[in-house]
């Protein structure tokens, strides 16, 4: 008998993650893990050690964007990184504010979204230097679907290059966090 199962399609999704708050690179490693029991981790970029923005008076992030092929859809993958901030710890408070763990979708397969609780490409991106420079060191030819700019070039642009700091070059080994993710 055929089987009735429907394949979804795969997107590909950049996903940008920091943490501030606690072992920062071991929450970035379980972000990961727990983010590839459901997704296909592709690539990850460096870690970065960056300047806190919007509230000073915090320990210093760690932070990276990697590259995931997925078959959520949008709302579905803010829910799963929404789940897994709580499963670490991450608490509601205010703006900027130092966490454990702070995943973000930046770009989902070139799609434009604007829901009040989900917005594509992340609406502060080209503000922020801490997720423009790990984009563009994994994807410097990806486009910005409103601004048609690329992120090599947005990341060339945008002010506060001088607070990212490569903290491991080459981030962490994706094969090693996806056998921990079983």
């Amino acid at each position: 008998m055929p089987s009735l199962e429907v394949k979804r399609k795969l997107s590909t999704v950049h996903l940008g993650l920091g943490s501030n708050l606690g072992n920062r690179e071991e929450n970035l490693i379980q972000a990961l893990a727990l983010l590839s029991q459901q997704v296909t981790l592709e690539e990850l970029s460096s870690v970065y050690e960056t300047e806190p923005v919007g509230y000073e008076g915090q320990a210093l992030f760690l932070n990276a964007v990697c590259r995931i092929s997925t078959d959520l859809n949008p709302w579905e993958l803010l829910h799963l990184a929404k789940t897994i901030e709580s499963e670490m710890g991450r608490m509601p408070s205010f703006p900027n504010s130092p966490r454990p763990i702070d995943i973000d979708i930046l770009f989902y397969d070139g799609q434009i979204v604007k829901a009040q609780n989900l917005t594509i490409p992340h609406p502060r991106l080209v503000e922020r230097a801490f997720v423009l420079v790990p984009l563009a060191e994994i994807a410097p030819e990806l486009i910005h679907p409103e601004l048609g700019k690329t992120a090599a070039q947005l990341a060339n642009e945008v002010q506060g290059r001088s607070g990212v700091r490569k903290w491991k070059l080459g981030g962490f080994d994706v094969l090693a966090i996806r056998r921990r993710a079983l």
